[in-house]
């Protein structure tokens, strides 16, 4: 094959074409589209994974990597605890007590789950808590420490005192009433999801141990801190026993995350179409071009030239517009993501979607796909007008033109 003979023909058809200026429009159009449509899912799979990573993270803070559970008996003891910390030294444990209660301040009531815990192993696996507990020079067993959404709307402050009453009832002679007792508030939390700053609380596991009468060495479960949560949830199910049961946070929120890949897979095919339609104008500017070069293919073929060299040269353009506008997108995009990260271009309502900050991540594997896809579809849209060009009757072309 003639390169040489190929690259000056291909530089040629480049060149704005003064006979014919709506070929060249046309291209140029392809080119923007292209470029367009590649920016755009690379913004938008950003946004879309960054949004998905911000949740999961507020989400496995809250909901803890993995937790053990109770199935149909009270079998989550002290014993249960020390072997699991004897047989996975390189995980955390943090058993939790939980009731719920209704808050009492003055004349404002508030309703929460309470979460007894030990101070110094929940602040181990739990980092939103102990930003809190840091606050607290000396937790003792009626402390409380609420989310921040209770503490606005009790209006607390720090050392005042709260009642709380609980789900449990205790005889008082004739008649029986809740089960109440007043904390001391020390310090909230604010874990950026309003859900959980309205209705978890945290106090002492001895002080829910004294007022729901529970034995000392039994608990409601044991939350564990896993930075392998996948893997090691396999490994503790084969060593517990039928009496319990262990959850991941992902099942937790399995239909949250199905729901948002979904999404994602959905606008990734919607904005590809973007491309694809851009393509269009590849394939109309390629055949444009054909029809009006008949008389120069028709003379390259009668010179000698090949088949194979003419179906190059049209190849060649529409990848040189289309990769060219690949790239430009590339470009583009991350420029995009550049700005959105650096600039205050756009703010969230932070109790909506748990931060004010547009989240933006682009997974390599999202990158790869957006340009693996684009490639594809620049190429079959160059290379049907290139077949097309070699399909030229020669013969008639001369005689007529």
């Amino acid at each position: 094959m003639n390169t040489k003979l190929v690259n000056f023909i291909v530089k040629k058809y480049l060149k704005w074409d003064k006979k014919n200026p709506f070929i060249s429009i046309s291209a140029l159009l392809a080119f923007i589209g292209v470029a367009v449509g590649v920016m755009v899912l690379i913004v938008a799979m950003a946004i879309m994974n960054g949004t998905a990573k911000e949740f999961e993270d507020k989400l496995f803070t809250m909901n803890y990597p993995l937790s053990i559970y109770p199935k149909f008996s009270n079998k989550v003891d002290q014993k249960l605890l020390q072997e699991l910390e004897q047989k996975f030294p390189n995980l955390k444990f943090s058993p939790y007590l939980s009731t719920q209660v209704m808050v009492n301040n003055s004349d404002t009531m508030s309703g929460g789950l309470l979460f007894g815990v030990d101070n110094k192993k929940e602040s181990v696996i739990n980092k939103i808590y102990a930003k809190a507990a840091k606050k607290v020079n000396d937790f003792n067993k009626y402390h409380l420490i609420t989310g921040q959404g209770i503490r606005d709307e009790l209006f607390l402050l720090p050392e005042q005192k709260v009642t709380l009453y609980f789900t449990q009832i205790a005889p008082t002679g004739l008649s029986t009433m809740p089960k109440m007792k007043r904390f001391i508030y020390k310090s909230e939390f604010k874990s950026g999801l309003n859900a959980y700053d309205k209705a978890y609380m945290y106090t002492s596991i001895q002080a829910l141990q004294t007022i729901l009468k529970k034995p000392k060495n039994i608990y409601d479960g044991i939350h564990i801190f896993s930075n392998n949560p996948f893997e090691d949830i396999k490994r503790l199910e084969k060593i517990l026993p039928m009496s319990v049961g262990i959850i991941g946070w992902w099942q937790q929120n399995g239909n949250f995350f199905a729901a948002m890949e979904m999404e994602k897979k959905a606008l990734f095919i919607v904005l590809m179409l973007i491309i694809l339609i851009a393509s269009l104008n590849i394939i109309s500017s390629l055949l444009m071009t054909v029809m009006s070069r008949r008389k120069e293919i028709a003379l390259l073929l009668s010179q000698g030239a090949s088949l194979t060299e003419v179906k190059q040269i049209f190849l060649r353009l529409g990848i040189i517009i289309g990769f060219g506008g690949i790239v430009v997108g590339t470009a583009l995009g991350f420029g995009g993501m550049f700005i959105l990260e650096n600039f205050d271009i756009i703010s969230l309502p932070a109790d909506v979607y748990g931060t004010s900050k547009l989240p933006l991540l682009l997974s390599n594997l999202d990158l790869i796909s957006i340009i693996c896809g684009s490639v594809v579809i620049v190429f079959v849209s160059s290379y049907y007008p290139a077949i097309k060009a070699t399909k030229i009757d020669v013969l008639d072309v001369l005689r007529n033109e």
